[in-house]
């Protein structure tokens, strides 16, 4: 009888696990991006999308293990590990490697734990139980902590992460792919009486009400100021003919706003985040209002005084349609000395990120799980 190939193991794993009650649920994340078996590759490896398997390592597997490296490399698509996660690697590339593994090795182990006989981790695998509850992040901050990560080798589990191979339009794709998958089989585990791990509810969950988030955003920005000022009457006395001064916590400085007009924001969701910007600026008052559209370039820029709020709801047009980094807007911000007391981004979140801020900055992201690494996000749908 002629032995199996590794391109045929790995085929039968995958339909294997689309059966099986305890990774149906992953079907439609397995079908994503292409699987090449390579002669010549040690062991694993994926860019978040697209995965490799070394031939001789997936010969020396049994089929339990087979499946437990095709979930390891499938969560990896899953939680968008290649972006969410690039700060982490930018800083130190095997710590956050190590990182993400030990996050993911301790759902797999405890899928294990009920089906021995079906998923096994292979030998290497990163897996220590102190890590357990902890998101990558703090995973990441505790190996470093430990004097991890220094490039001694025998620490980098058994696959490779090649996150930077994919280009920014592609990763946009990937996600709107990855969370629609996501969808796909928890519905396909509930119709089947398939089992859907508390990740799945976890990337599922409903958002936060972004409204409120960044109202709350704004007034903590500029809450704790209890002098007074004259500059504007104080609304609660007006409606009596009182001219009293307003709390200058009910006041502040200029308010950037920027919006990414990439092609990704369209207009309708725009002018509702204008809407709340302006909801915003009746109650804290800022001095001006700088809006500026950018895609990897600003486009354009509105200044908008405390006289001609109301004509942010008039803007329907938003120059741009091009690439995406929106650094080169909080540059244009500092460049032109508009000295902000806040910066209102909203974006796709694909995006090149700054290293530091230089005013309190909040990101309201559309559309994807992706966090900002430096200032504040909240998530839009």
């Amino acid at each position: 009888m002629a032995t199996m190939t590794a391109e045929k193991k790995i085929e039968r794993a995958n339909v294997r696990m689309m059966g099986h009650k305890a990774t149906l649920a992953y079907s439609s994340i397995l079908m994503i991006g292409s699987t090449t078996i390579d002669d010549n590759f040690p062991t694993a490896c994926t860019n978040g999308r697209d995965k490799i398997y070394g031939r001789g390592f997936v010969d020396s597997l049994s089929d339990a293990q087979i499946n437990g490296l095709i979930l390891h490399e499938a969560k990896h698509v899953m939680y968008q590990h290649g972006y969410i996660w690039k700060h982490l690697s930018k800083e130190n590339a095997q710590l956050a490697n190590m990182a993400m593994d030990y996050v993911i090795n301790l759902e797999i182990q405890d899928l294990h734990k009920e089906n021995p006989s079906f998923i096994e981790l292979p030998e290497g695998a990163l897996l220590d139980e102190q890590y357990r509850g902890m998101d990558t992040q703090e995973v990441f901050n505790k190996l470093k902590q430990q004097g991890k990560g220094k490039g001694e080798g025998g620490e980098e589990g058994f696959d490779v992460h090649d996150f930077n191979s994919l280009t920014d339009e592609q990763k946009k794709d990937l996600s709107g792919q990855i969370e629609q998958a996501i969808r796909q089989g928890a519905l396909m585990a509930g119709k089947m009486g398939g089992d859907t791990d508390r990740s799945f509810g976890a990337l599922m969950e409903p958002k936060v009400n972004w409204k409120e988030q960044l109202r709350e955003f704004v007034s903590a920005t500029v809450s704790g100021k209890d002098d007074s000022t004259w500059r504007r009457p104080n609304r609660r006395w007006l409606q009596h003919d009182m001219y009293m001064p307003s709390t200058i916590s009910e006041t502040m400085g200029n308010l950037v706003v920027v919006i990414d007009t990439s092609g990704s924001i369209d207009e309708e969701l725009a002018s509702s985040f204008l809407s709340e910007v302006k909801g915003i600026c009746d109650n804290v008052s800022p001095e001006q209002i700088h809006l500026l559209c950018c895609d990897a370039e600003v486009q354009s820029h509105e200044l908008f005084s405390r006289e001609d709020y109301g004509s942010l709801l008039n803007k329907r047009k938003f120059k741009g349609g091009g690439g995406t980094d929106m650094r080169v807007a909080l540059d244009y911000v500092h460049q032109k000395q508009l000295n902000p007391e806040l910066i209102l981004v909203l974006t796709d979140g694909i995006t090149p990120y700054p290293t530091e801020l230089r005013s309190p900055t909040l990101w309201g992201i559309v559309g994807t799980q992706i966090n900002s690494p430096v200032g504040t996000t909240i998530h839009i749908r």
